[in-house]
C-alpha cells in the first residue's frame, strides 16, 4: 500500500533545556496529530524564564547558515509556525524565508511572542514590536494574546476592553497584513474570551471561557500547536480554536495541582487527551 505523504510543518521557536515550552511541547503535540515536524531553533534557553534566573544562547548565525543550506537542498514545507524571535536580525531572516516559501503555497502561522499581563517577557526588547509587525504582515493566521495584540496595534493595554475596542484592535492587526486573527486571554466587559476574526471582512467572534486560577508556561504553545494542527486539516479556524480551547482547558485542569508549575506541563504524558482524529 502506498504511503500517503504527511503534511510537513516547520517550527521556528526556542528550545528550553529544562521546562516544557515552545519546541519541546509543539513537536510532540503536532507529531501526535500525525504531522511531520521539523524545527529551526531561534535560541537555546537554559530553563523556562519563570524561574527568574536563566541563560539564552541565540542562534542567528546557525539559522542563517541552515536556511542557506535548506535553500540549496530545495527543502520545502506545507506550513511554517513561528514563535519566539530573539532579534531584528533573526526576524529578517525568518521573514524573508517565509515570504519565499509562501510563494509556493506554504501557510504562515505567527505567534508574536513578546509579553503577557500588560508587560514584556524577560529578554524581550523594545525593538520586538517593530520586527514582529513585519512578520505579521505575511501571516495567514496570527495568534497574539491581548497584551501582544495591543503592542502590535498601538492600542493602550488595559485591564478590560469593550467589544468596540476589540474590533478596533483586530482591524489594526488586519491592517498590518494578517489574513486571520486570533486573540487569546481577552478580558471583555469583565469576562474572558478568545477572539476569532477569520478575515478583514468578517466580524469578531467572541468565545467565552472560565479562567482556571493557575499559570503554566508553555500553555500558549500547546494551544497554538493544536490550533495549527486542526486548522491545516479542516480549514475551519473557528472550530479549530474552539476545540483547542476545550482541550487545553482540560489539560490545565488535570495538572492544576502540580508542585513545580514553572517547568510547564509534561505534555508527553497527556497527548492522549488531544483528539488526533481531527487532524
Amino acid at each position: 500500500m502506498e504511503n500517503k505523504k504527511r503534511t510537513q510543518i516547520l517550527l521556528i521557536n526556542d528550545m528550553a533545556g529544562y521546562g516544557k515550552v515552545a519546541l519541546s511541547v509543539m513537536i510532540p503535540v503536532l507529531s501526535h496529530l500525525k504531522y511531520e515536524t521539523f524545527n529551526l531553533p531561534t535560541a537555546l534557553v537554559s530553563n523556562t524564564l519563570d524561574y527568574g534566573q536563566f541563560d539564552i544562547l541565540e542562534t542567528t548565525d546557525y539559522m542563517n547558515h541552515t536556511l542557506q543550506i535548506w535553500k540549496n537542498l530545495m527543502f520545502s514545507f506545507d506550513a511554517i509556525c513561528t514563535g519566539f524571535i530573539v532579534s531584528e536580525a533573526q526576524s529578517s531572516l525568518v521573514y524573508e524565508y517565509c515570504k519565499e516559501q509562501q510563494k509556493t503555497g506554504t501557510m504562515i502561522f505567527v505567534d508574536p511572542i513578546m509579553g503577557d499581563n500588560g508587560k514584556r517577557y524577560n529578554g524581550v526588547t523594545d525593538d520586538a514590536v517593530t520586527y514582529m509587525k513585519q512578520l505579521c504582515s505575511i501571516a495567514d493566521v496570527i495568534v497574539p494574546n491581548i497584551t501582544e495584540a495591543c503592542f502590535l496595534s498601538g492600542y493602550t493595554v488595559k485591564q478590560t476592553y469593550s467589544e468596540e475596542e476589540i474590533d478596533v484592535i483586530s482591524n489594526r492587526l488586519h491592517a498590518l497584513g494578517a489574513k486571520a486573527v486570533v486573540i487569546t486571554s481577552s478580558c471583555i466587559n469583565g469576562k474572558m474570551f478568545t477572539v476569532v476574526k477569520k478575515s478583514p471582512e468578517a466580524s469578531c467572534v467572541l468565545i467565552p471561557y472560565e479562567e482556571i486560577p493557575v499559570r503554566f508556561p508553555g500553555t500558549g504553545d500547546i494551544f497554538m500547536a493544536i490550533v495549527v494542527g486542526y486548522y491545516l486539516k479542516s480549514g475551519k479556524l473557528l472550530g479549530s480554536v474552539q476545540s483547542a480551547m476545550q482541550q487545553i482547558e482540560h489539560i490545565i485542569d488535570i495538572n492544576r495541582n502540580n508542585t513545580d508549575k514553572y517547568k510547564g506541563i509534561p505534555i508527553e504524558q497527556f497527548l492522549g487527551e488531544i483528539d488526533d482524529e481531527k487532524a
